[in-house]
């Protein structure tokens, strides 16, 4: 599966953590945007077009159920995975209630999280081939 030239909205408001992670996605071949805040993320979704999103849950100013359930009223397939150190059951349910397609838990893997998005990218594709036939 390609990853050259796949865009990732990532918002995450921990600065150290969210360059770390962005790095380390580009450095396996995304176009990784980062927002520090919900707010900044959605507007940054609203102006360009994301392959997939990835969004911590706890931010300042818009939280990240809160921005999911409007990149769902924008767009309706672009994936979104949550990257949260909400563990309780609650949050993982109300994550998967407000659209997201996969839910980590931080501490978290930083290969598996690779692998996952490459899935989700993949079954993507996979659907946009089988809808256009």
């Amino acid at each position: 599966m390609e990853t050259i030239n796949k865009k990732i909205l990532l918002v995450e408001d921990d600065p150290n953590f969210g360059i770390v992670l962005k790095d380390y996605l580009s450095m396996n071949d995304f176009d990784v945007t980062l927002a520090k805040n919900g707010m900044e993320g959605f507007e940054k979704f609203k102006k360009d077009n994301f392959d997939i999103c990835i969004l911590d849950v706890m931010m300042p100013y818009k939280d990240g159920f809160t921005l999911a359930k409007e990149i769902r009223e924008k767009n309706e397939n672009v994936p979104i995975v949550f990257l949260t150190a909400k563990t309780m059951k609650e949050d993982v349910l109300k994550g998967y209630k407000a659209g997201a397609d996969d839910y980590l838990n931080k501490p978290f893997d930083s290969e598996v999280l690779l692998m996952k998005l490459k899935a989700i990218l993949q079954r993507k594709a996979s659907n946009g081939l089988a809808d256009s036939k």
